[in-house]
């Protein structure tokens, strides 16, 4: 036996002697070329979607921002603290917050049994610490932001306190004690 039937072994021949017949794609030669489809695949939805990143989010916050409406400008503490105002961007670490109100809720027991909040809008600036109307907030202190529609109730409420100068007050009444029988 030389080498060259040592090297030929398994291999078919054809009659005339020479390589084996090309075999036809079966199974795995479709499966090679499905992988190969999904990966082109994969890779231009990555590319697509790493262009919009870089070139297509042309809007800027600032642009977001609309400057003729109010905000509410919710932060990430353990309050849930909630400002109202007219938003603008300081720069790329600070919100600059101005005609600034609040929610002020306040727990009241009127003689009927039945507890009521008390919930006002209130302007900052007569707390016992008298800020200035103007408040700076880090980003990373705002879970998130929204424009107000103006005939929203945050936004008629700020409308009817500068029209009267004093804080909105709406009392909604809650059931403290369970009256649901079985």
């Amino acid at each position: 036996m030389d080498t060259n039937d040592f090297m030929s072994r398994g291999r078919v021949s054809n009659q005339t002697g020479s390589e084996a017949p090309k075999k036809h794609k079966g199974p795995r030669g479709m499966m090679k070329i499905a992988m190969a489809s999904m990966i082109i695949s994969v890779a231009l939805l990555i590319s697509a979607v790493m262009a919009f990143v870089i070139f297509g989010g042309s809007t800027s916050e600032s642009e977001l921002i609309k400057e003729d409406q109010y905000q509410a400008v919710f932060l990430n503490d353990q309050n849930g603290q909630v400002y109202f105002g007219k938003l603008s961007l300081v720069n790329s670490k600070f919100y600059r917050l101005t005609d600034i109100f609040y929610v002020r809720v306040e727990q009241v027991q009127p003689d009927t049994g039945e507890a009521a909040q008390n919930i006002s809008l209130a302007k900052l600036g007569s707390e016992l610490h008298g800020p200035e109307d103007e408040m700076f907030i880090a980003k990373d202190k705002v879970l998130f932001w929204e424009n107000l529609k103006d005939d929203g109730k945050v936004v008629t409420a700020i409308e009817d306190y500068k029209k009267n100068g004093s804080d909105t007050t709406t009392t909604e009444n809650t059931d403290s004690t369970d009256t649901t029988t079985e």
